[in-house]
C-alpha cells in the first residue's frame, strides 16, 4: 500500500525544551491513524510541523513521497487540515466564510464550496450566520472548509473536542464515509482513547513528545482482547478437547503447557470440566487482557489523565 506520509527523526524544541523528541511516523494510503496521546504529548505541535506551519528543530517529513521542505505549496495542495480550533467571520454565513477562503488560497469553481458543505451535512444552513452555529456544526464547517480543494490527507487536531455524545458519533460516521467512498486518509489526534479505538486503523501512541507505538488496530485488539490463561498437563491434548467437545478453534497455544482461549471467557468452570472429563490436568486458570486504556497507562507509565 502507497506510504502517504512518513517523519524520521522528527524533533522540534522550542529553547532548551524538546516538545517533540525523533517521531518517525508512517501513514499509508486508506489508514485512518489515530494519533493517542494526553494533553501536551506533542500531538498539536506535530500536526504544525506536518502542515508546514513551524519548522522542525531535526528530523525530514515525506509527504506523497516527496520531502516536505522544498515542495511545501505542492504538498499542501493535497492535504486538508484543522489544527486547533477552526476560526470563522461569525456575522456571516457559512457560504460566505468558505468563499472567502476559496479566494484567499486561490482554489477552483464556486461549486465547491456547495459540495463540501453537502459532505459534511450543512446544505441546509449554508446561509445561517455562523454566529448561531452549534459547536458541533462549526466543527462540520471546519471540515467543510478542509475539503475545498478535494485533498486526500486530512489532518485534524481533536476535531472531536468539546462535543456531547451525539455529536462525537455524527463526526465518527462522517470520517468513515468519507474515507470509504471517497478514499481519503485521515490522521486525526486525540485524547479520547475510546473514540480512537472505535475508529482508527493504525494507532500511534505519543507521551512526552516520544512516539513510544505505532499499532495496527487489529493487532492492538488482538493484545488487549480478553481471554482465558490455561495451563495444563498436556496442551495438545487440551486443543483437541477444546475443538472436539467445546466446538472452538479460536485460542492459541502459547507454549510451556500453556493455551490462550478467546471463547468461553465468562465460563471457565465449563472448560474446566470438560478438560477434566477428557483427561487432561488444569494447573491453572485466569482472565487475562487489557483495555485499551489499561494498555495506554502500561505503555506511558502509569498516567492517569488522557
Amino acid at each position: 500500500m502507497t506510504c502517504i506520509l512518513r517523519t524520521e527523526g522528527l524533533t522540534k524544541r522550542y529553547g532548551g525544551k524538546t516538545v517533540v523528541d525523533n517521531v518517525n511516523m508512517t501513514i499509508r494510503a486508506g489508514d485512518i491513524y489515530g494519533f493517542l496521546g494526553q494533553n501536551g504529548a506533542g500531538k498539536t505541535t506535530t500536526l504544525r510541523m506536518l502542515t508546514g506551519l513551524i519548522h522542525p528543530s531535526e528530523g525530514n517529513i515525506e509527504l506523497f513521497g516527496t520531502a516536505l521542505q522544498g515542495n511545501r505549496s505542492m504538498a499542501m495542495s493535497r492535504i486538508g487540515a484543522i489544527i486547533e480550533y477552526p476560526g470563522f467571520y461569525l456575522n456571516l454565513d457559512a457560504a460566505e466564510n468558505l468563499e472567502i477562503h476559496r479566494r484567499m488560497m486561490g482554489m477552483g469553481n464556486k461549486e465547491s464550496i456547495d459540495e463540501a458543505l453537502a459532505i459534511v451535512g450543512l446544505t441546509g444552513a449554508k446561509h445561517q450566520k455562523v454566529r448561531s452555529y452549534s459547536l458541533g456544526m462549526k466543527q462540520r464547517l471546519g471540515i467543510a472548509r478542509a475539503l475545498l480543494h478535494r485533498p486526500e490527507l486530512l489532518l485534524l487536531d481533536e476535531p472531536t473536542n468539546g462535543l456531547d455524545p451525539g455529536g462525537i458519533k455524527e463526526m465518527r460516521q462522517l470520517f468513515l464515509e468519507l474515507a470509504r467512498k471517497r478514499g481519503i486518509t485521515f490522521l486525526i489526534s486525540s485524547h479520547l482513547l475510546g473514540e480512537v479505538e472505535q475508529l482508527a486503523s493504525k494507532i500511534g501512541i505519543i507521551h512526552g513528545g516520544r512516539l513510544l507505538e505505532e499499532i495496527e488496530s487489529e493487532a492492538l485488539r488482538r493484545k488487549t482482547r480478553h481471554c482465558l490463561e490455561i495451563k495444563v498437563t498436556d496442551e495438545r491434548k487440551a486443543a483437541f478437547i477444546l475443538e472436539q467437545k467445546l466446538g472452538t478453534t479460536d485460542y492459541v497455544v502459547s507454549g510451556s503447557g500453556g493455551l490462550r482461549l478467546y471463547e468461553f471467557v465468562e465460563e471457565p468452570e465449563r472448560v474446566s470440566a470438560a478438560l477434566a472429563a477428557g483427561g487432561v490436568g488444569v494447573r491453572e486458570l485466569s482472565v487475562s487482557g487489557d483495555s485499551l486504556e489499561d494498555y495506554f497507562l502500561k505503555l506511558t507509565g502509569g498516567v492517569e489523565h488522557v
